[in-house]
């Protein structure tokens, strides 16, 4: 048998079972070169080169945040129609990440690197040398491309390579590009755009993605190696419908399509468009789920939904969803209070942001290191503890600009205890074939969830914002009424994160407790079944 528990050396066994499990290559492919608890040099080369790379497409992200308006100005654009520029880009993203599961396990390491980083690369030159508006939303929708698929590949690669007791260690290195590329997308595009116009921006961009690209396609090596199964092309065209027009829906009601949805939600009523296409999302990824439930008896769903068969991986998605719904509202409506009632500049606003940001990034090695020590509770708890402080802080709206400041980073060092180990433990609690379902269900919540979680806190902005005018205030004050009511709702929720928070509990595979499942465990909703004796789904969730 396979056993790849840390102290599996000092238990007697022989040296045949002291051998980690394979990864999920092919027959003959060479087997992993590091023994349990260290990481192959070439393992790391691989970890190090997509990191830099997710680092580049999610600072991306960010950076054109500040650029509407001089986009606006140069292309003679309404507010309206510039808004699509990253309303095209969250549809991409939705629409995208939900298929990467499935291209994953179809395509080798090197072709899904290979795929995500040109497709990211002919995007970013398509932005830079666009004359008018459509060339550029052609290549923010490329570049969102090759940015969904980049994150589900990192945290799976990961996954795959890293030894369970150093997966926490690991995920904080991922963190810190999670955290610090969007912090510093505002202030860096503020930066720029003092001295030069929009498009540096994305000259900016690309010759670092180039060089990623080309040093990638000589170092990246295969972790796994795809196999000859076909998409089903229902799956695909009902995944697409029903995320995008979800997505399209919430971002509609909130405002993400040029403003109007927060008017709409001060009278009382939301866009109809939205609404309609609201409902065609939950239908279509109503059908969606009952297909996958088929496609899964010949195990060949498009997104594989056992993955919610263990207990620790549903808890900590639906956890993912009241937290990423209660930051992405803040993170919208920050922004507008900064800039419409304190009448703050873009740059400064962005400046604001970074003490954050980059405090998040500094912390998240030293969350790694305790994760892989006593798990995940002893880290959420005090962690989302922070982030309803933080929150109520901010929910004051303060005059003065420091205290927003304040609560920004004590809600940033929050989350910080808070996203490795949330995605350590909900990926660990897979086995490995299950890895790049479980990246690309992560990744479809947050997308959804932001956008939810943005769609309800302006609305409700815009809401109170209404009375507060209706009975004579200015619209500033409006503003800053409807803010802080929102604010207060984001943290009762986050406030919900807590209790949810104490049912999450530690994998054994992180603690060395017990061996990570194979990847010939097979799985079925309610029973599992093991055709070795490396131990069950159930035994990791008994023992957790």
């Amino acid at each position: 048998m396979h056993n790849n528990t840390p102290d599996s050396e000092h238990t007697g066994t022989t040296p045949a079972e002291t051998t980690p499990p394979p990864r999920t290559r092919e027959p003959g492919a060479p087997a992993p070169a590091h023994t349990a608890g260290a990481i192959a040099p070439r393992d790391r080369s691989v970890i190090i080169l997509l990191l830099v790379s997710a680092f580049v497409v999610i600072l991306n992200e960010t950076i054109l945040s500040v650029a509407l308006p001089p986009i606006m100005d140069d292309l003679d654009l309404t507010e309206t129609t510039a808004q699509w520029l990253t309303t095209g880009f969250m549809l991409t993203m939705a629409v995208i990440i939900p298929i990467t599961g499935y291209l994953m396990g179809r395509m080798s390491t090197r072709q899904v690197f290979t795929l995500a980083m040109t497709t990211f690369t002919v995007g970013t030159l398509i932005c830079a040398l666009s004359p008018t508006f459509l060339p550029l939303l052609l290549g923010r929708i490329v570049q969102a491309s090759g940015t969904a698929i980049m994150m589900p590949l990192l945290m799976t690669t990961v996954m795959n390579l890293v030894p369970p007791a150093k997966h926490g260690l690991v995920m904080g290195n991922i963190s810190i590009v999670i955290s610090v590329a969007p912090a510093l997308g505002p202030t860096i595009s503020g930066l720029v755009l003092s001295v030069a116009p929009w498009r540096a921006l994305f000259l900016l961009v690309l010759p670092i993605a180039v060089f990623a690209l080309i040093f990638g396609l000589r170092r990246i090596e295969n972790v796994s190696d795809g196999n000859a199964q076909s998409a089903d092309p229902v799956s695909v065209v009902l995944s697409g419908l029903g995320f995008g027009t979800l997505v399209y829906g919430l971002t509609g009601i909130s405002g993400g399509q040029g403003g109007s949805g927060a008017a709409d939600a001060a009278s009382g009523s939301a866009p109809t468009a939205a609404i309609v296409c609201l409902l065609i999302g939950v239908v279509s990824l109503t059908l969606f789920v009952r297909r996958q439930l088929t496609l899964q008896k010949a195990d060949r769903p498009l997104l594989d939904l056992r993955t919610f068969a263990l207990r620790n991986f549903t808890v900590a998605v639906a956890l993912m969803v009241v937290m990423m719904g209660a930051m992405f509202g803040v993170v919208v409506l920050l922004p507008i209070f900064l800039q419409r009632v304190l009448e703050l500049s873009t740059l400064s606003v962005g400046l604001m942001m970074l003490p954050g940001g980059l405090a998040m990034g500094l912390l998240a090695p030293l969350v790694g290191r305790l994760f892989d020590k006593v798990g995940p509770r002893p880290l959420l708890v005090p962690g989302l503890s922070a982030v309803v402080v933080g929150i109520g802080i901010m929910s004051r709206v303060p005059d003065q600009a420091w205290l927003i400041v304040l609560g920004h980073v004590v809600m940033s060092l929050g989350l910080a205890f808070v996203f490795t180990p949330l995605m350590t433990t909900a990926l660990g609690s897979l086995p490995r074939r299950l890895y790049p379902h479980g990246s690309a269900i992560v990744g479809t919540v947050q997308q959804v969830a932001g956008a939810a979680g943005a769609a309800l806190l302006v609305s409700i902005m815009a809401r109170v914002s209404g009375l507060t005018m209706a009975g004579g205030g200015t619209e500033a004050q409006g503003i800053s009424d409807g803010t802080s009511v929102a604010f207060t709702i984001s943290a009762a929720l986050a406030v919900l994160t807590v209790v949810i928070a104490l049912f999450i509990r530690r994998n054994p595979a992180d603690a060395g407790d017990a061996p990570v499942p194979s990847a010939e465990t097979t799985e079925t909703i309610g029973t599992t079944e093991t055709t070795g004796t490396t131990g069950t789904t159930e035994d990791v969730d008994a023992a957790s």
